[in-house]
């Protein structure tokens, strides 16, 4: 009996033990399960945070990030932005700018065009490193959506570096070298607006070449007007662009003068009087576009077919709306999407099956367009800012041919035309007023692509669109190719 108490007492004795031991243990094990639990967290959301970088998302709790992120943005040289057209020579062209030595990164830049020859992002950090040597430069930056669209990026790259080698080549500007500090904004308002505010604070930068869409241009507009920094747009064509302010330009006809010479064309060539039409409401260039054509058709004695079609709206279907638009009585159908619904304009364009005659807006000139599109899009009109063969024979078409072995589109055009604006514009004085000035001034020209660059008092240049027409062909490699087209007007 004793022992079975003794035993019981033990027992007890062990049992509260156990308890006390259990009472100190289990918050520390609680507390190291969440810690664990706390820096799995902190794990994920760092890896969110680097996938959010890498992704051009916005931390609004942290202004270092973001401001470590739109710098990953820009580069003189010293970063490569296009990385499509990467190689050793590029790369190591970068390692030196990046490193001071200039002589070498002009060298390695130079080296990497033999194995991309139609690469501007080189070119333009070639002239850069020239421009580092000289130690008396003028800067200016360009926007581009490097990760929105690669190819509208390159082209307008391809008229910014055109105009900024000739003017380094010919002594660069009262002896003054220009350099490029190159952006990418991803076709972004929000990327857009930080690398405007970017630019507006850096007190080098004397004028801006940017952006490419209208919507991006207007997002960043107010910056650029409220910070005192011209910003010439090569290819935003929304009518209220300009209306923004004094410092705000564009090289490329405004909606107004585009939509115009399509107009006149539908109805007093092609003999179309009933059209309907396919824009995006959520693009202020397509708007202005689709409203500018109303207006200058109803002028000319067309009218417009009651089909809805918005490449934006949730129900969106490219086979409905030629049937449509058919039963409507149109016999016309005029695609004016904005640059981000090329495809879908191009889906209505397969569905068409040559039912409808078709036409097309500015955005339409587009590698894409003729590569996806092909027979659907035969024989389709469209208005554009400016065509190759409007001049073949003009120095920036010879230009363009040997520094970039073939033909250009006229977002180049526009963007050399804007380049070479700004830079006229700095022989009259070098600063950010000065060049506000010289622009706004009725009497400046500036040499284009085809003709002057002159601005009415709005900041609009003072231009018309050109038509080209799809036919086959092989300048494209791909068996269509756009084609400068000057039809007779019907008496």
């Amino acid at each position: 009996m004793w022992d079975q108490k003794v035993n019981v007492k033990k027992k007890n004795i062990v049992l509260f033990v156990y308890v006390i031991i259990l009472s100190l243990i289990g918050p520390l094990i609680f507390w190291v399960s969440n810690q664990e639990t706390n820096n799995n967290a902190v794990v994920k959301l760092d890896k969110v945070d680097r996938t959010a970088k890498s992704n051009s998302l916005f931390n609004n709790s942290s202004s270092n990030k973001r401001q470590i992120n739109i710098q990953d943005r820009l580069s003189l040289g010293e970063k490569i932005l296009v990385s499509a057209d990467n190689n050793p020579t590029k790369q190591g062209g970068m390692i030196a700018f990046a490193n001071g030595d200039y002589n070498t990164a002009h060298t390695q830049f130079l080296s990497s065009l033999q194995v991309y020859a139609n690469d501007p992002e080189a070119l333009i950090y070639a002239n850069n490193a020239i421009a580092n040597l000289q130690k008396n430069e003028l800067r200016i930056g360009v926007s581009v959506p490097i990760g929105g669209n690669l190819n509208v990026a390159k082209e307008i790259l391809r008229g910014v570096a055109q105009a900024q080698q000739e003017i380094n080549q010919s002594g660069g500007i009262n002896g003054r070298f220009i350099k490029v500090q190159i952006a990418n904004d991803d076709n972004n308002p929000k990327l857009a607006r930080q690398i405007a505010t970017e630019f507006v604070k850096d007190e080098k930068i004397l004028g801006v070449i940017g952006h490419n869409a209208s919507n991006i241009s207007v997002a960043a507009a107010p910056i650029y007007q409220q910070g005192g920094l011209v910003m010439i747009s090569p290819t935003s064509a929304a009518k209220n662009l300009t209306q923004l302010g004094n410092y705000i330009f564009r090289t490329t006809p405004s909606t107004r003068g585009l939509a115009d010479k399509l107009a006149e064309y539908v109805v007093k060539s092609a003999g179309k009087t009933n059209i309907a039409i396919c824009s995006d409401s959520n693009s202020s260039a397509s708007n202005s576009f689709k409203e500018e054509f109303i207006y200058t058709l109803y002028d000319r004695g067309g009218k417009i077919a009651l089909t809805k079609c918005d490449f934006s709206a949730p129900n969106f279907d490219p086979y409905q709306v030629t049937s449509r638009a058919v039963s409507d009585g149109a016999d016309a159908l005029l695609l004016a999407p904005s640059i981000f619904k090329i495809n879908q304009a191009i889906e209505v364009a397969k569905a068409n099956q040559g039912r409808l005659t078709l036409f097309g807006n500015h955005s339409m000139n587009t590698y894409t367009t003729l590569k996806e599109g092909k027979i659907d899009v035969n024989g389709m009109v469209l208005v554009v800012a400016w065509y190759p063969e409007a001049s073949p024979q003009s120095y920036f078409s010879r230009n363009a041919l040997k520094l970039w072995g073939g033909s250009v589109n006229w977002r180049t055009a526009m963007a050399y035309d804007a380049t070479k604006a700004l830079l006229s514009s700095l022989k009259l004085g070098s600063s950010r007023q000065n060049l506000q000035e010289a622009l706004a001034n009725p009497s400046f020209y500036a040499e284009g692509a085809t003709n002057k660059i002159t601005f009415i008092p709005s900041g609009d240049r003072n231009m018309r669109g050109t038509l080209v027409r799809i036919r086959p062909g092989n300048k494209s490699g791909i068996g269509y190719d756009f084609e400068k087209f000057e039809p007779q007007l019907r008496r």
